[in-house]
């Protein structure tokens, strides 16, 4: 029978049961790696319920560093019986089986074209601990320590692990070392290794990071500014709000007088939420909230009051499957239409869509800033596949003695020097007009903020004339955030190409893995990332200067796509949508033979 035969390019998937501390165990075997000098790319594939359900960790190694998921699974660490048949199927041809053979399994459940790996675990740590709870966890890091030696990863790197994660606590760091060569040992003296796959050590890390996304995005808003968070908890972006309070607590907090110099209310709901996060904009403070579909659905009203009243908003969306409830451990990029257009009427708001968690922390930083600007809410579109897990990236970057950008803010001096104040006036031809913060001056610079139709200088009107002034001024405001926001990056293919491809967001590791398969077939394309909306000129341009265009995305009915036709009135069929929206991540698999299809279609078609 033919084996994988692989060196720093392989798939492994562990399938558990959730509860069984096995996520530690398992993110310790991408680390290890990783601490090789080795790309990994992990994905953690869990339940909404945690009583007991299967959940799965995937972790790709890869020297070329491609961080998106590749499709297809080289080794099986099936240690969930609930399961057993479907992960099993999944293996590729030749693929490795390691499972825990303490209980005899029949002959009918394995294949005839994958290397099976039978190891006691259950029966070694029942021999070796009499706590149920110790023999369950300690199974895990005794797995690890077979698949090290299995795999050839170096058990120093682990065990450096161990001391670090259990620094002070020298009896749990000596009890998992313990475990970690209970599993080396038996594999030594009874496992045929190395595999056809396995661990070489290499240099090709360098000074790239290690961070989820949602661990970014709290950062990004400790660095922007931001003082106030109102969050109401909702998977997958509860981590936003804990790891904002921890970043806090280490540096917002006065040394000399131990006096917090932030705020954050878990409040009530969505609704409560975002309400204070809108009036903590008002008063002037750098304020944002994060969710996830749901919450935006709950918060469209106040969203709608901030656009209209012009006030600055951050809101962090950490995607998910919906509608309603819908998938809320599984990744999807679902909401793009519902947070361009939220709450009715004619609005519209700025969507920043950041690849991966080096533009987590740029992104987030960015829309507090654009918010000032623009006086508007901003948002973040992150989803779980970015938030959720850990993933290599650029270092963050801040310039010592960065400004934050307010926008226009009359001052108590303006005011005092007889500047006219119009708040809903447009004196400057960009659609942005001048505010004043509560308290600047104790005469002059106060209006009525409000969520009804009003005149430039905020007195209320439902003349027609002032309603289509303040709307025609909104849009020109929108149009001078086209130039303010992230732009495209454009990758062109090596030869003319009459073909381009458009996507945005997590989709960006597999979709740059999937460039480079399809040129090597032959097939050119130019490619343009999407970083947000509202879109620059160089969108349309691109669009009209291909035959067509696919749009590559996570969801069912191709948001972005008809959010590019919508706002650019291009021609649909100039937009060739390339969907996947079963809840797992995209893999370069998928958007390689999708593309390669229509390519052949319209080939045949020609033809």
């Amino acid at each position: 029978m033919n084996r994988i035969e692989a060196v720093n390019d392989f798939v492994v998937k562990f399938a558990n049961v959730n509860g069984s501390g096995s996520a530690s165990a398992n993110e310790l075997f991408a680390k290890s790696i990783l601490r090789m000098g080795v790309p990994v790319s992990p994905r953690n594939i869990f339940p909404s319920n945690i009583q007991g359900l299967p959940t799965w960790y995937e972790v790709r190694v890869t020297e070329k560093g491609w961080l998106g998921r590749r499709g297809g699974v080289d080794m099986m660490v099936a240690m969930n019986p609930q399961t057993w048949d479907a992960d099993v199927a999944e293996l590729s041809p030749g693929g490795y089986l390691f499972y825990d053979n303490t209980r005899p399994l029949p002959p009918s459940k394995f294949r005839d074209d994958v290397h099976v790996i039978g190891m006691p675990l259950t029966e070694i740590c029942n021999a070796v601990y009499d706590d149920p709870r110790q023999r369950q966890l300690f199974k895990n890091i005794v797995y690890v320590g077979a698949l090290s030696v299995l795999l050839e990863i170096d058990p120093k790197e682990i065990e450096k692990l161990f001391g670090e994660q259990y620094k002070g606590k020298e009896r749990l760091l000596s009890s998992n070392v313990q475990a970690l060569h209970l599993g080396r040992e038996f594999a030594e003296e009874h496992l045929n290794y190395p595999l056809g796959i396995r661990v070489r050590r290499s240099d090709r890390v360098g000074k790239r990071i290690f961070v989820d996304g949602n661990s970014a995005c709290a950062l990004g808003a400790v660095y922007g500014g931001a003082s106030v968070m109102a969050w109401y908890p909702i998977t997958p972006s509860s981590s936003v709000a804990e790891a904002f309070q921890k970043y806090c607590s280490k540096m917002r907090v006065d040394k000399e007088t131990g006096q917090h110099n932030y705020a954050i209310v878990q409040a009530e709901d969505e609704l409560a939420s975002i309400g204070m996060v809108v009036g903590a904009g008002w008063n002037g403070a750098r304020a944002y909230t994060a969710t996830s579909g749901p919450g935006v659905s709950l918060m469209t009203e106040f969203i709608g009051l901030a656009q209209f009243a012009e006030i600055p908003v951050t809101i962090v969306n950490v995607q998910r499957g919906g509608p309603s409830t819908g998938m809320p451990t599984r990744t999807q990029q679902a909401d793009i239409l519902s947070c361009a257009y939220a709450s009715h009427g004619d609005t519209k708001h700025v969507l920043l869509l950041p690849e991966d968690p080096h533009e987590c922390f740029e992104h987030t930083a960015k829309a507090l800033d654009l918010a000032d600007r623009l006086q508007t809410p901003v948002f973040v579109m992150t989803d779980l596949d970015i938030g959720m897990n850990q993933r290599l990236c650029n270092p963050f970057d801040w310039q010592e003695g960065q400004e934050y950008d307010r926008g226009k803010v009359m001052t108590h001096e303006d005011l005092e020097a007889g500047k006219d104040f119009g708040r809903y006036k447009d004196v400057d031809g960009d659609g942005i007009p001048w505010r004043t913060l509560p308290g600047t001056h104790p005469t002059k610079g106060s209006y009525f903020t409000r969520g009804t139709t009003r005149d430039p200088y905020a007195r209320y009107s439902e003349r027609g004339p002032d309603y289509i002034y303040n709307m025609e001024r909104l849009l020109r405001k929108f149009r001078t955030a086209a130039l303010l926001v992230p732009q495209p990056v454009v990758r062109r293919a090596a030869r003319k190409a009459r073909l381009g491809v458009i996507y945005y967001g997590s989709t960006s590791p597999a979709m740059l893995e999937a460039l480079e398969v399809l040129a090597a077939e032959g097939i050119a394309l130019d490619a343009m990332r999407l970083r947000a909306f509202p879109f620059p000129d160089s969108v349309a341009e691109f669009i009209a200067s291909h035959d067509q265009v696919f749009v590559v995305e996570q969801n069912r009915d191709g948001q972005m796509r008809s959010l590019l036709v919508n706002e650019l009135e291009v021609d649909p069929a100039r937009l060739v949508k390339v969907v996947h929206y079963d809840g797992t991540p995209i893999t370069a698999r998928f958007i390689t033979q999708a593309i390669t299809a229509q390519v052949q279609e319209q080939r045949e078609n020609v033809a």
